[in-house]
């Protein structure tokens, strides 16, 4: 974790993501204001050395950004942090456990430095808790940086760097999966 932030003190923080918002106008003629969220860039490619099962649980992921937050929700309709990763997982045939605190439990602990694609991250609620409440999958692992796709409960399914100050103070633990 601090290989993480002194790179990011290095090329400047990550931008933040921001909220717009816009007025539309509605068939009866009055305006209503709709949030938007800016595009989201294209997917980089896995490197090479990525197993191909952890590939396609990836790019499963991946297919669900912009999918709204739903607690317990497992479609493109909605769904959660644990629900995304279970959706993922399936992809390739294989059942997880459903919540994040069970997932946590379901694969061999890895160092922070350690990180690769594939591996899953569990934070806290707030900073420095202890008790598991959310979870998201590692896409890309560099030493510059550490990114991972989640649904979160405001923006839905998204990619996030790891390193930034919300996340590493509410990082518990990460486990590589068992396949």
């Amino acid at each position: 974790m601090a290989r993480m932030k002194a790179a990011d003190r290095r090329r400047g923080s990550a931008p933040a993501m921001v909220k717009s918002k816009v007025k539309t106008a509605t068939p009866a003629g009055k305006t209503k204001t709709v949030a938007r969220r800016p595009a989201t860039s294209p997917a980089r490619p896995l490197p090479a050395n990525v197993p191909r099962q952890m590939a396609v649980v990836i790019e499963t992921a991946r297919s669900f950004q912009g999918t709204p937050y739903k607690f317990g929700g497992t479609t493109r309709l909605g769904m959660d942090c644990s629900g995304l990763l279970l959706e993922s997982f399936a992809a390739i045939n294989v059942a997880i456990p459903r919540s994040s605190n069970e997932q946590a439990l379901w694969g061999e602990q890895v160092r922070p430095q350690e990180l690769r694609p594939g591996d899953l991250v569990f934070f806290g609620a707030s900073p420095g808790s202890s008790t598991i409440t959310h979870v998201g999958l590692i896409t890309e692992a560099s030493a510059e940086s550490v990114q991972f796709i989640h649904s979160s409960s405001s923006l839905g399914v998204v990619e996030n760097a790891l390193e930034t100050d919300y996340y590493l103070s509410r990082f518990i633990k990460a486990v590589r999966p068992r396949l």
